[in-house]
Formats: C-alpha cells, structure tokens, sequence
C-alpha cells in the first residue's frame, strides 16, 4: 500500500453529477468554512445553520438533512464556477477567521485561544511549529554543536527533520533496524491508531490517509516515508541501543555509550541529547505466581510471535487494555476459544468510522476543494482534543465521585453506558462486565465501532473477571478455583510506562543518577528538562501524555520547538549548556501535581498506568493544548542557569 500525501489544490474538471455525487460525502461544518473561502461570503456561517457539538454524536453536527442539502446545492454552484476559471476572492479577514472558528467549534472562544488556534489552521501554508530565530546563527556556531538524539520513532525524526532544518549536526542511534518506533515495534493483529489520522500527522506533512484509524503498517510506511524524503536514514545508526550517557562536567558535553546487536560498544560524545525513546515500548509483566510454569506458546503483544498458528488453538489473553482492545477480537477470527481475563473493563467511544476505509470522494474533497482540508483538519483536531477536556474535570461540589466527577462527566458517562448496553442487545451478564464502575476519562476512553463487543458475543469468547490467582503447567487457575486450559497465553498487560529512560543508565552533574534521582517518581519541567542534567531534553516525558485531548504528535512538535529554542539561545549567548533551576522545576511540578488531582484520572481510585507505584500521575498533562503551545513556545533564559564554554559545571554552580 502507497499512502499518499494531500497535494493542495488540485484543478477541477469532473461534471455536475461527479460533483453532487462527491459532495454527498461532504463534512457539512468544514465545508461551510471552505465556502467563506471560495465565495467571499461570510454570511454562510452567520445564519441559522449552525452545527452543535455533543459527546460522540452526529459527526454533521446535528444540522438537519434539509439544510445539509442546501449547503451542498451552495458547494456545488461554488465548485461549478471555479470548475469554469472563477478566482478566488481575497482571504477573509483574521477577524472573520476568528468567527469561523467559533462556528466550526460550535462555541466562542476565549482570546487565549486567537494564536494558537489560528496557527494551527496555517491557512496561508506558514509552518506554525518551524523553531524560529535559528537562522540569525551564523554556520561555524552551528557546526560545531553536536546533538544526539535517542530513538528514530514519530518524536526522533522530528528532532532531526528539525536540526537539519536548522544546520544543526545530528545523529540518530536507533535500536531497532528501521525508523518508525512503536509502529515498527508494535505488529499484533489489529494494531491501529486511536487518533482521528487527519491529526496524527506531522502539521507539514499532511496526508491523504487510506483510513480513518489506519493500522499499523500505513503508520509505519508515513514514517518510512517521511525519513526517506528528508534523508535521516543516513544519519541513523540502526541495530544501536544506548546503554549508558553521562555529562563531562570539564567540557560540558555528553558522553554516550553505545551496544551494537552483535555486541560492538562504542562512545560518543555530543553538545546536547535529545531522548526521544518514547513511553510504550518495554513490556510489562503482571506479578502473577508460576508464570515460568506455563508449557505452552506464551509472549507480550509488544512482542508478538507471528511464527505461531492460532487457528484451533485455546488462547488466554490476559488483559482488556488498548492493546488487548484491538488484538483480541481479531484472534477470535481464528482460535478455537479465547478466554479473555479482565481486571477493569475500559470505557469505550462510539466511533462509527474506526474500522472504515476514507471513501474515494472524501479523498477528492480534500485535494480538490480549496481550504477545505484545513478545515476538515481543524475540526477533528478540536474535536478530538478541547471539545471534551471539560467533560474530564472535576467539580469539586459534585456528589458521588466514584462514578463520576461533575455534571458535565457524569452526562459523557450516561453516553458511553447507553450505548454498550445497546451492543449488549439484552444480555445483561456482558453488561454488567463492560461498564466500568469509574468515571469516564479515569482510564483512556477507548475507540470503537462495537468490534470488541461483538467480539465478546462470539461463542468461543469468554470474559472471565474471576481474578487470577496462579499460572500452572497448563493454564490459568482463578481465585475462586476454576481452572482454565490453553495451549497459548497472550500477555496484554501493557508497558512499563513510568520508567522514563529505563534501561538506560543517565548521569548528570555531581554524579547524579537519573533513575536514583527520581526514584521511581520521575518529574520534568514541561516534560523537556530536569534539574542536574544540563543539556538533556525528553520528547514524551513526565506529564506529557494526553487523555482525551488530542494527538501526542502535536506534543512532540511543541516540544522539538522549544528544544531548539534552548539551543539557539545558549548560541546567541555564547554559552556551552543550560541547566533548568530546581525551583523553576518544583513550581511547576507542584501546579501539575495538583492540576491532575482534579482530573478524571487524578481524581478516581482505579488501577492504571498513569499513576507510578506511589500513586502519582507521572503521564498526563492536565490543562488545555493551548496552555502547553504557550508554555513551549519560547524558552525563558530565566528558568536555566547558563554554563560557558571552557567553565566546568562545578564552576557554573559555585559562580567560578
């Protein structure tokens, strides 16, 4: 499969009936904006025909069919004379932008949001995310800077498309044989992503995606793709894996240690290192007694054994996280029984394109029908980001928080509840074992289009929520005695989210080891930079992850901005490394920590992998997206403290 990329606006040349037969597939909201655009009307959006926005509802936004066939008879008189050598009128004012926004988000906004969000609609092709100021460095300053970046996933050739652009030195060490990071690590069946793909895209390249939720191996190809068009393959050290850095005080640089799969070590040395290792990557193994005892067929799905046919085998899957979410039902296509054991059942949303291939017509809408796609992008962007974050906090005068939080969460809870006992069609036992007991956002809503409960309904399907007690020889035993046989045992117990950096061994300043440091707690200012470690940066670091808001690709952009921002200023002032002040780092940790307390998953005492062992959210990022794209979007020098060149770091803290 070739993926392609969105070409911008092509020419029109189809017929009247090509045109009212594409546009019956039309997002009726985003081609209301486009239309602004292509009839210099603004009139369109000021009306009655308005679309309203509810929890997973009508993707039209409740406008009626009557009035959805007067904006397509609009478009398609619109098209028909751009078809015919009509021109563009001059682009709407930022004012009348502004206004579309409100309309396309079914809301006003407040003014914190005007920048941000007209950034990210880029509707004169600017690049929102581009580090500025990088050109004003002379070449010999940027030559002789030297970065390393961990990892060659989605946040590490984004770091490098960066440098590069930048005139920065580079270099990649990748411990897998290919770029593509959790899409080349993750292959189990059914692995997909679960972000509308119009936003998990890099905001300079976007692409005409095959699917709405493509799976894996599309995902892998984008990024494939995207290395090959910016040549990082050549500055990429594949089958490397870091096994140890550590920060020369006397030269204010890093050395890193490198192990090649057929053993060869080797030391590096570099100005900055960005981590860029990600997050859901290292196994996690459940505490179940006798899991060395099981005779048969066992791995983690991050690990998946493809050599191994399921077809009328007795497969245990152990877990219903999102991994086990997209894999399971898909094993049942070809086991003879799977038994699937389920600590906490996941709320699911219903989304009835998940599985869906993009039609031929939306493909043509969005390289076709000028601003079109921006608006498209926008609104899936919104949607999927904003438009539910309110529906997660918690009201602090609310009554019963056990099953949900606040008004506004305890509604979303009601949808999602209805909805899985429609799937359910009257059996109660598998309704009872589907909705969760904890408020919606607590754990990460899951999307779906009732594959994994029809999955559930299969008659070689069982939900077991009897908790395991063991693993023996031949199976799984329950608490309550019963025994289970299989000849397979799949793991879908998730990663080892909350050991940021781990295996690695990272030491900074005065020897200080990071894994010692955090002790098992790992914070970061903005996620990026830690006090003691001058001149390491981390893309999906502490408190970077999202719940319901958004792609985490828009995280990385904003975190790969401000990382050059930091390097451009230690350049502008002459400077070797820069160092975030421990109590810049506490100040803001101390405002997350209490931030996520009044959140879903701050708030609910349920298992998950949010929280670390001492209970605290390492994970998420509690407040809006636009407050991180401020936060990030310049460095301020007074949070660091600045160590020259040929000043030891010893000498920077003593004021020598």
């Amino acid at each position: 499969m070739t993926i392609q990329r969105i070409q911008g606006v092509e020419p029109i040349t189809e017929d009247d009936a090509f045109l009212e037969k594409v546009l019956e597939h039309a997002h009726i909201p985003s081609l209301m904006c486009a239309l602004v655009h292509i009839t210099g009307d603004a009139d369109l959006i000021r009306g009655d025909i308005r679309p309203e926005i509810s929890f997973f509802g009508d993707e039209q936004g409740n406008i009626t069919e009557d009035d959805q066939a007067k904006i397509r008879a609009l478009a398609l008189e619109a098209l028909k004379k751009l078809r015919d050598g009509a021109k563009l009128p001059p682009p709407p004012s930022q004012a009348t932008v502004s206004e579309m926004v409100d309309f396309i988000v079914g809301r006003e906004l407040s003014g914190d949001y005007g920048e941000f969000l007209h950034s990210e609609l880029s509707l004169n092709g600017e690049d929102p995310y581009k580090p500025q100021g990088l050109d004003r460095i002379d070449d010999a300053t940027k030559q002789d800077f030297k970065v390393l970046v961990i990892g060659g996933g989605m946040s590490g050739l984004l770091a490098g498309i960066r440098l590069q652009e930048a005139g920065i030195p580079f270099e990649i060490v990748e411990r897998h044989q290919d770029v593509g990071g959790t899409w080349y690590q993750n292959t189990y069946p059914g692995c997909r992503v679960d972000s509308p793909n119009h936003i998990y895209s890099y905001s300079f390249r976007p692409t005409d995606w095959p699917k709405y939720y493509s799976p894996q191996n599309v995902l892998r190809e984008y990024f494939d793709q995207v290395a090959v068009e910016h040549g990082l393959k050549r500055h990429t050290r594949f089958g490397t894996e870091v096994t140890e850095a550590r920060f020369d005080e006397d030269t204010a640089t890093w050395e890193v240690r490198v192990k090649t799969h057929d053993g060869h070590t080797e030391t590096l040395r570099a100005n900055a290192v960005i981590s860029a290792v990600g997050q859901l990557n290292r196994p996690k193994w459940p505490d179940i007694p006798g899991q060395d005892r099981f005779q048969g067929i066992s791995f983690h799905s991050t690990e998946w054994e493809h050599e191994h046919d399921l077809s009328g085998k007795k497969v245990i899957v152990i877990g219903t996280g999102a991994s086990a979410f997209q894999f399971a039902p898909e094993v049942a296509k070809e086991a003879a029984r799977v038994t699937i054991f389920q600590r906490t059942p996941p709320w699911m949303a219903p989304v009835p394109t998940y599985h869906d291939d993009v039609p031929e017509e939306m493909h043509w809408l969005l390289n076709h029908v000028p601003y079109y796609v921006k608006w498209y992008r926008f609104a899936m962007f919104w949607n999927a980001a904003e438009g539910i974050l309110f529906a997660v906090q918690r009201d602090p005068a609310w009554g019963n928080q056990n099953n949900a939080i606040s008004a506004e969460n305890d509604e979303l809870r009601q949808v999602l509840t209805d909805w899985i006992v429609e799937l359910c069609e009257g059996d109660e036992e598998l309704a009872a074992k589907s909705i969760p007991s904890y408020p919606p956002g607590a754990k990460r809503i899951l999307f779906d289009n009732g594959n994994w409960i029809r999955a559930l309904k299969r008659d070689n399907v069982d939900l077991i929520t009897d908790p395991i007690a063991e693993i023996t020889e031949t199976g799984v035993v329950t608490e309550s005695g019963a025994r289970y046989d299989a000849d397979v045992l799949i793991y879908g117990t998730g990663f080892q989210a909350s050991r940021f950096l781990w295996p690695m061994k990272i030491t900074g300043r005065g020897g200080v080891d990071l894994q010692e440091h955090w002790d098992g707690d790992p914070r970061a200012y903005l996620g990026v930079t830690i006090p003691n470690f001058p001149n390491l940066f981390l893309c999906y670091g502490p408190n970077t992850n999202i719940v319901v808001n958004g792609s985490i690709i828009f995280f990385s952009e904003c975190e790969v901005r401000y990382i050059l921002g930091c390097i451009r200023e230690l350049m502008q002032r002459g400077d070797a490394a820069l160092d975030v002040k421990q109590s810049v780092h506490d100040a803001y940790n101390k405002r997350i920590d209490e931030a996520n307390l009044n959140m879903a998953w701050g708030a609910a005492n349920v298992p998950t992998w949010y929280k670390n062992a001492k209970g605290r959210v390492t994970q998420n990022w509690p407040f809006s997206l636009v407050e991180f794209w401020k936060q990030t979007r310049e460095p301020n020098p007074d949070d660091f403290e600045f160590i020259g060149p040929g000043q030891s770091a010893k000498q920077a803290a003593s004021g020598g």
